[in-house]
């Protein structure tokens, strides 16, 4: 089986078990990208603690984030952990948003795909997964996201060497399958959805899993 048909089948497995996801749950692209800063180092029970926080202090808005002082913004999502370096990405987000682009995140997506993603990614603390989980889920813009699940799933099945980069991971799906937004968006989510569910750190549960047979 080539690994174009691999990747689909696994896809078609995952999508029958688990359903869509509808991630990532939001009210607006903005609440993504913050939730996506947050969610660094934190489980996301606590990660939507914070953004209530958030809400009820009114301050889901990149200009609202930019005017607040770093020490304020650090208390109220405290509930995310590593609140003070996490206060700092976000200031450090906003500032880029609002200087460069008033404020406003469509004028930042509408530009090149891997323009934007040098851009953010020269943001100290801003990873590849954060990145890139902020230009699909909020940007609508497709690229694949990768993470500790994805690369566990596709080392077990023997999909990949053990030392394989974010960047190779990232090709072998975005080679192999068409660059479209909505897919990229559930596949990753599904893979999530299996590593918690299965495909587990310790102790997996591979006699349940719907890719047990692949």
């Amino acid at each position: 089986m080539k690994i174009t048909q691999i990747l689909y089948e696994i896809y078609k497995r995952l999508y029958s078990y688990f359903g869509p996801q509808n991630w990532w749950p939001a009210d607006s692209p903005f609440e993504i990208c913050v939730g996506a800063i947050l969610t660094q180092n934190a489980n996301w029970k606590n990660v939507k603690k914070t953004l209530v926080n958030l809400k009820n202090n009114n301050l889901l808005d990149p200009l609202k984030i930019y005017k607040i002082s770093k020490e304020k913004l650090a208390q109220i999502i405290k509930p995310s952990g590593f609140y003070n370096l996490k206060a700092k990405r976000l200031k450090e987000f906003v500032k880029v948003l609002v200087e460069e682009y008033e404020g406003n995140l469509a004028k930042l997506f509408s530009e090149d795909i891997y323009k934007i993603r040098e851009k953010l990614l020269s943001i100290k603390g801003l990873g590849k997964e954060t990145v890139d989980s902020i230009l699909l889920y909020a940007g609508n813009l497709p690229i694949f996201v990768v993470d500790t699940y994805t690369y566990r799933i596709l080392f077990r099945h023997n999909l990949i060497p053990e030392q394989t980069s974010y960047d190779e991971i990232q090709s072998l799906f975005m080679e192999n399958l068409p660059l479209d937004t909505k897919l990229f968006n559930e596949y990753h989510a599904l893979l999530v959805a299996c590593g918690k569910n299965f495909c587990k750190k310790r102790e997996p549960l591979c006699n349940f899993c719907p890719l047990k047979d692949l």
